[in-house]
Protein backbone atom coordinates (compact mmCIF):
# COMPACT_ATOMS: atom_id res chain seq x y z
CA UNK A 1 0.00 0.00 0.00
CA UNK A 2 3.11 2.29 0.76
CA UNK A 3 4.43 1.44 -2.19
CA UNK A 4 1.53 2.48 -3.74
CA UNK A 5 0.98 5.30 -2.82
CA UNK A 6 4.81 6.87 -3.17
CA UNK A 7 4.09 5.77 -7.24
CA UNK A 8 1.41 7.79 -7.01
CA UNK A 9 2.92 10.62 -5.89
CA UNK A 10 6.23 10.12 -7.90
CA UNK A 11 4.26 9.77 -10.99
CA UNK A 12 2.29 13.39 -9.98
CA UNK A 13 5.17 15.09 -9.95
CA UNK A 14 6.59 13.98 -13.12
CA UNK A 15 3.38 15.35 -14.72
CA UNK A 16 3.55 18.73 -12.92
CA UNK A 17 6.97 18.66 -14.09
CA UNK A 18 6.04 17.90 -17.69
CA UNK A 19 3.30 20.78 -17.62
CA UNK A 20 5.37 22.87 -16.16
CA UNK A 21 8.25 22.69 -18.57
CA UNK A 22 5.57 22.44 -21.42
CA UNK A 23 4.55 26.04 -20.23
CA UNK A 24 7.42 27.62 -19.95
CA UNK A 25 8.98 26.62 -23.51
CA UNK A 26 4.84 28.01 -24.84
CA UNK A 27 5.79 31.24 -22.95
CA UNK A 28 9.72 31.36 -24.35
CA UNK A 29 8.16 30.66 -27.76
CA UNK A 30 5.58 33.40 -27.55
CA UNK A 31 7.69 35.97 -25.99
CA UNK A 32 10.29 35.32 -29.28
CA UNK A 33 8.02 35.41 -31.77
CA UNK A 34 6.92 38.93 -30.28
CA UNK A 35 10.16 40.28 -30.22
CA UNK A 36 10.81 39.67 -33.79
CA UNK A 37 7.69 42.15 -34.48
CA UNK A 38 9.34 45.67 -33.72
CA UNK A 39 6.85 48.29 -32.84
CA UNK A 40 8.01 51.57 -33.70
CA UNK A 41 6.53 54.76 -31.55
CA UNK A 42 6.26 57.68 -33.44
CA UNK A 43 4.71 61.20 -32.95
CA UNK A 44 2.67 63.01 -35.06
CA UNK A 45 2.24 66.98 -34.34
CA UNK A 46 0.02 68.73 -36.07
CA UNK A 47 -0.40 72.74 -36.33
CA UNK A 48 -3.33 72.30 -34.15
CA UNK A 49 -6.42 70.10 -33.01
CA UNK A 50 -9.37 71.93 -33.91
CA UNK A 51 -10.16 72.06 -37.49
CA UNK A 52 -11.65 69.22 -39.37
CA UNK A 53 -8.89 68.73 -41.22
CA UNK A 54 -5.92 67.97 -38.80
CA UNK A 55 -8.72 64.91 -37.60
CA UNK A 56 -8.41 63.69 -41.15
CA UNK A 57 -4.87 63.70 -41.18
CA UNK A 58 -4.60 61.84 -37.82
CA UNK A 59 -6.94 59.38 -39.18
CA UNK A 60 -4.11 58.84 -42.19
CA UNK A 61 -1.53 58.71 -39.55
CA UNK A 62 -3.82 55.93 -37.69
CA UNK A 63 -4.12 54.34 -40.92
CA UNK A 64 -1.18 54.02 -41.50
CA UNK A 65 0.41 52.76 -38.47
CA UNK A 66 -2.46 50.03 -37.92
CA UNK A 67 -0.75 49.00 -41.31
CA UNK A 68 2.42 49.09 -40.45
CA UNK A 69 2.23 48.18 -37.02
CA UNK A 70 4.00 51.21 -35.06
CA UNK A 71 1.89 53.03 -32.69
CA UNK A 72 1.29 56.57 -32.95
CA UNK A 73 1.67 59.81 -30.20
CA UNK A 74 -1.01 62.44 -31.46
CA UNK A 75 -0.49 65.65 -30.04
CA UNK A 76 -0.24 69.72 -30.68
CA UNK A 77 -1.06 73.44 -29.93
CA UNK A 78 -4.51 74.02 -29.28
CA UNK A 79 -4.06 77.43 -31.02
CA UNK A 80 -2.55 77.37 -34.60
CA UNK A 81 -0.25 80.81 -33.77
CA UNK A 82 0.97 78.95 -30.64
CA UNK A 83 4.66 78.26 -31.89
CA UNK A 84 6.11 78.13 -27.83
CA UNK A 85 3.53 74.92 -27.14
CA UNK A 86 4.31 73.43 -30.54
CA UNK A 87 8.00 73.57 -29.90
CA UNK A 88 7.86 72.38 -26.31
CA UNK A 89 5.72 69.04 -27.76
CA UNK A 90 8.43 68.48 -30.06
CA UNK A 91 11.27 68.57 -27.10
CA UNK A 92 8.97 66.36 -25.26
CA UNK A 93 8.74 64.00 -27.64
CA UNK A 94 13.11 63.96 -28.23
CA UNK A 95 13.04 63.42 -24.25
CA UNK A 96 10.95 60.23 -24.56
CA UNK A 97 13.09 59.06 -27.28
CA UNK A 98 10.16 57.96 -29.56
CA UNK A 99 11.87 56.24 -32.85
CA UNK A 100 10.74 59.09 -35.39
CA UNK A 101 8.36 62.26 -35.69
CA UNK A 102 6.01 63.64 -38.08
CA UNK A 103 5.90 67.25 -37.98
CA UNK A 104 4.01 69.96 -40.00
CA UNK A 105 5.53 73.07 -38.65
CA UNK A 106 2.85 76.20 -38.27
CA UNK A 107 6.06 78.45 -38.61
CA UNK A 108 9.16 77.49 -41.06
CA UNK A 109 11.27 78.74 -39.29
CA UNK A 110 10.91 79.13 -35.61
CA UNK A 111 10.63 75.13 -35.67
CA UNK A 112 13.62 74.68 -37.21
CA UNK A 113 15.94 74.61 -33.96
CA UNK A 114 13.73 71.70 -32.42
CA UNK A 115 13.97 70.03 -35.90
CA UNK A 116 17.65 70.22 -35.60
CA UNK A 117 17.94 69.05 -31.80
CA UNK A 118 15.27 66.02 -33.16
CA UNK A 119 18.28 64.77 -35.74
CA UNK A 120 21.34 65.62 -33.13
CA UNK A 121 19.77 62.93 -30.61
CA UNK A 122 19.29 60.28 -33.93
CA UNK A 123 15.38 60.92 -34.33
CA UNK A 124 14.66 61.13 -37.68
CA UNK A 125 12.06 63.73 -38.69
CA UNK A 126 9.68 63.92 -41.61
CA UNK A 127 7.58 67.43 -42.42
CA UNK A 128 3.99 67.00 -43.80
CA UNK A 129 1.45 70.00 -44.34
CA UNK A 130 3.55 73.00 -44.82
CA UNK A 131 7.34 74.14 -45.48
CA UNK A 132 10.16 74.00 -42.97
CA UNK A 133 13.37 76.30 -43.80
CA UNK A 134 16.93 74.02 -44.13
CA UNK A 135 16.95 70.63 -45.04
CA UNK A 136 17.67 68.50 -41.94
CA UNK A 137 14.56 66.29 -42.32
CA UNK A 138 13.96 63.44 -44.32
CA UNK A 139 11.34 64.25 -46.52
CA UNK A 140 8.43 66.91 -47.41
CA UNK A 141 4.79 65.35 -47.41
CA UNK A 142 2.38 68.01 -48.62
CA UNK A 143 0.03 69.72 -51.31
CA UNK A 144 1.30 71.72 -54.20
CA UNK A 145 -0.16 74.79 -52.28
CA UNK A 146 0.99 77.59 -54.79
CA UNK A 147 -0.83 75.00 -56.79
CA UNK A 148 -3.36 75.27 -55.11
CA UNK A 149 -3.84 79.45 -55.36
CA UNK A 150 -3.59 78.95 -58.88
CA UNK A 151 -6.35 76.82 -58.87
CA UNK A 152 -8.07 80.03 -56.62
CA UNK A 153 -7.39 82.46 -58.86
CA UNK A 154 -8.63 80.62 -62.08
CA UNK A 155 -12.21 79.57 -60.32
CA UNK A 156 -12.70 82.99 -59.05
CA UNK A 157 -11.69 84.52 -62.39
CA UNK A 158 -14.35 81.91 -63.98
CA UNK A 159 -17.03 83.12 -61.57
CA UNK A 160 -16.27 86.56 -61.93
CA UNK A 161 -16.06 86.47 -65.79
CA UNK A 162 -12.86 87.73 -65.40
CA UNK A 163 -13.97 91.52 -64.12
CA UNK A 164 -14.49 92.66 -60.75
CA UNK A 165 -13.13 94.04 -56.99
CA UNK A 166 -11.66 91.50 -54.95
CA UNK A 167 -9.74 90.44 -51.82
CA UNK A 168 -7.41 87.90 -51.15
CA UNK A 169 -7.81 87.29 -47.27
CA UNK A 170 -4.24 86.25 -45.94
CA UNK A 171 -3.91 83.77 -42.88
CA UNK A 172 -1.34 83.69 -40.37
CA UNK A 173 2.95 85.07 -41.07
CA UNK A 174 5.14 82.58 -40.70
CA UNK A 175 2.46 79.94 -41.86
CA UNK A 176 4.42 78.80 -45.01
CA UNK A 177 1.26 76.28 -46.91
CA UNK A 178 -0.60 79.16 -46.81
CA UNK A 179 2.14 81.64 -47.61
CA UNK A 180 2.48 79.69 -51.04
CA UNK A 181 -0.89 80.10 -51.60
CA UNK A 182 -1.79 83.43 -51.31
CA UNK A 183 1.52 84.20 -53.45
CA UNK A 184 0.06 81.67 -56.14
CA UNK A 185 -3.27 83.21 -56.21
CA UNK A 186 -2.08 86.82 -56.28
CA UNK A 187 0.27 86.02 -58.97
CA UNK A 188 -2.50 84.30 -61.00
CA UNK A 189 -4.26 86.98 -60.66
CA UNK A 190 -1.93 89.94 -61.75
CA UNK A 191 -0.12 88.04 -64.32
CA UNK A 192 -3.49 86.40 -66.39
CA UNK A 193 -6.27 88.70 -65.06
CA UNK A 194 -5.57 92.74 -65.81
CA UNK A 195 -9.32 93.63 -65.21
CA UNK A 196 -9.38 92.40 -61.62
CA UNK A 197 -8.99 94.33 -59.26
CA UNK A 198 -7.31 93.59 -56.00
CA UNK A 199 -8.23 95.91 -53.00
CA UNK A 200 -7.01 93.88 -50.55
CA UNK A 201 -3.43 91.75 -50.19
CA UNK A 202 -1.78 92.23 -47.07
CA UNK A 203 -4.79 91.95 -44.54
CA UNK A 204 -4.27 88.40 -42.01
CA UNK A 205 -7.05 86.85 -40.94
CA UNK A 206 -5.86 84.99 -38.06
CA UNK A 207 -6.02 80.87 -36.70
CA UNK A 208 -9.96 81.32 -35.97
CA UNK A 209 -13.21 81.45 -37.33
CA UNK A 210 -14.48 84.23 -35.37
CA UNK A 211 -10.85 86.94 -36.13
CA UNK A 212 -11.79 85.58 -39.83
CA UNK A 213 -15.04 87.10 -39.66
CA UNK A 214 -14.39 89.96 -37.61
CA UNK A 215 -12.34 90.48 -40.41
CA UNK A 216 -14.59 90.06 -43.47
CA UNK A 217 -17.37 92.37 -42.06
CA UNK A 218 -14.57 95.16 -41.52
CA UNK A 219 -13.57 94.50 -45.27
CA UNK A 220 -17.09 94.73 -46.96
CA UNK A 221 -17.72 97.90 -44.70
CA UNK A 222 -14.71 99.76 -46.24
CA UNK A 223 -15.31 98.21 -49.55
CA UNK A 224 -19.01 97.81 -50.14
CA UNK A 225 -18.14 97.50 -54.12
CA UNK A 226 -16.37 94.19 -53.57
CA UNK A 227 -17.24 91.32 -55.99
CA UNK A 228 -15.52 88.32 -54.86
CA UNK A 229 -13.33 87.28 -51.88
CA UNK A 230 -10.32 84.26 -51.46
CA UNK A 231 -9.35 82.76 -48.13
CA UNK A 232 -6.77 80.53 -48.21
CA UNK A 233 -7.86 78.10 -45.60
CA UNK A 234 -10.68 76.11 -43.70
CA UNK A 235 -10.79 78.75 -40.76
CA UNK A 236 -10.78 81.66 -42.63
CA UNK A 237 -12.89 80.24 -45.34
CA UNK A 238 -15.69 80.06 -43.19
CA UNK A 239 -15.29 83.31 -40.86
CA UNK A 240 -16.10 84.82 -44.91
CA UNK A 241 -18.72 82.48 -45.40
CA UNK A 242 -20.42 83.52 -42.30
CA UNK A 243 -19.59 87.48 -42.77
CA UNK A 244 -21.19 87.59 -45.86
CA UNK A 245 -24.13 85.88 -44.90
CA UNK A 246 -24.70 88.00 -42.03
CA UNK A 247 -24.51 90.63 -44.65
CA UNK A 248 -26.61 89.13 -46.80
CA UNK A 249 -24.42 88.64 -49.78
CA UNK A 250 -23.51 85.40 -49.60
CA UNK A 251 -24.06 83.99 -53.32
CA UNK A 252 -23.75 87.59 -54.50
CA UNK A 253 -20.45 88.57 -53.31
CA UNK A 254 -18.64 85.79 -54.98
CA UNK A 255 -16.00 83.41 -52.69
CA UNK A 256 -13.40 80.25 -53.49
CA UNK A 257 -11.59 79.21 -50.27
CA UNK A 258 -9.47 75.69 -49.17
CA UNK A 259 -10.18 72.71 -47.32
CA UNK A 260 -13.66 71.67 -46.23
CA UNK A 261 -15.75 70.56 -43.57
CA UNK A 262 -19.64 69.74 -42.91
CA UNK A 263 -20.26 73.69 -42.79
CA UNK A 264 -18.60 74.37 -45.84
CA UNK A 265 -19.75 71.63 -48.11
CA UNK A 266 -23.48 73.22 -46.78
CA UNK A 267 -22.43 76.43 -48.37
CA UNK A 268 -21.33 75.43 -51.53
CA UNK A 269 -24.15 73.10 -52.00
CA UNK A 270 -26.24 75.98 -51.65
CA UNK A 271 -23.72 78.30 -54.12
CA UNK A 272 -22.75 80.47 -51.50
CA UNK A 273 -19.56 79.46 -51.66
CA UNK A 274 -18.27 78.95 -55.61
CA UNK A 275 -15.07 76.98 -54.99
CA UNK A 276 -13.09 74.90 -52.54
CA UNK A 277 -9.30 74.24 -53.03
CA UNK A 278 -9.14 70.84 -51.68
CA UNK A 279 -6.08 68.74 -50.11
CA UNK A 280 -5.89 65.16 -49.07
CA UNK A 281 -4.91 65.37 -45.82
CA UNK A 282 -6.16 61.49 -44.93
CA UNK A 283 -3.51 60.63 -48.09
CA UNK A 284 -0.50 63.61 -46.48
CA UNK A 285 -0.94 61.67 -42.61
CA UNK A 286 -0.68 58.36 -44.45
CA UNK A 287 2.13 59.05 -46.40
CA UNK A 288 3.77 61.09 -43.90
CA UNK A 289 4.04 58.39 -41.33
CA UNK A 290 4.52 55.23 -44.14
CA UNK A 291 7.77 57.41 -45.29
CA UNK A 292 9.03 57.08 -41.49
CA UNK A 293 8.91 53.72 -41.06
CA UNK A 294 10.31 53.58 -44.80
CA UNK A 295 13.17 54.89 -43.57
CA UNK A 296 13.57 53.08 -40.15
CA UNK A 297 13.30 50.19 -42.66
CA UNK A 298 16.26 51.05 -44.69
CA UNK A 299 14.06 51.27 -47.65
CA UNK A 300 14.11 54.20 -50.28
CA UNK A 301 12.37 57.32 -49.87
CA UNK A 302 11.52 60.83 -51.58
CA UNK A 303 12.87 63.77 -50.69
CA UNK A 304 9.57 65.76 -51.89
CA UNK A 305 6.19 64.00 -52.04
CA UNK A 306 2.98 65.79 -54.08
CA UNK A 307 -0.15 64.14 -52.44
CA UNK A 308 -2.64 66.55 -54.70
CA UNK A 309 -4.96 69.03 -55.10
CA UNK A 310 -8.30 69.52 -56.86
CA UNK A 311 -10.53 72.15 -56.54
CA UNK A 312 -14.65 71.56 -55.57
CA UNK A 313 -17.66 73.46 -57.16
CA UNK A 314 -21.53 73.46 -57.31
CA UNK A 315 -21.34 71.68 -60.11
CA UNK A 316 -18.83 68.47 -59.42
CA UNK A 317 -19.19 68.43 -55.73
CA UNK A 318 -21.04 64.71 -56.53
CA UNK A 319 -18.51 63.40 -58.52
CA UNK A 320 -16.98 60.44 -56.52
CA UNK A 321 -12.87 61.80 -56.59
CA UNK A 322 -14.33 64.88 -55.24
CA UNK A 323 -17.01 63.72 -53.32
CA UNK A 324 -14.10 61.53 -51.64
CA UNK A 325 -12.21 64.55 -50.84
CA UNK A 326 -15.34 66.70 -49.52
CA UNK A 327 -16.25 63.81 -47.30
CA UNK A 328 -13.36 61.37 -46.72
CA UNK A 329 -14.16 58.36 -44.70
CA UNK A 330 -12.27 58.73 -41.09
CA UNK A 331 -14.12 57.14 -38.64
CA UNK A 332 -12.87 53.74 -38.75
CA UNK A 333 -9.72 55.47 -37.69
CA UNK A 334 -10.59 57.78 -35.30
CA UNK A 335 -12.09 55.41 -32.76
Amino acid sequence: MKNSIQALKILALLMFSFFWLFSCQSRNSGDTSQAEVKKYQLAVIPKGTTHEYWKAVRAGAEKAAKEFGAQIFWKGPQKEDDRAQQITVVEDFINRRVDGIVLAPLDDRALLRPVDEARQEGIPVVIIDSNLQGDNYLSFVATDNYQGGVLAARRLAEVLNGQGDIFLIRYLEGSASTTYREEGFLETMIKDYPNINILVKDQYAGTTTETAYQLTENLLSRFPQVDGIFAPNESSTFGACRALQAAGLAGQVKLVGFDSSAKLIQALRANEIQGLVLQDPVNMGYLGVKTLIDYLEKRPIEKRIDTGVKIATPDNMNDPEIKSLLEPDIGEYLK
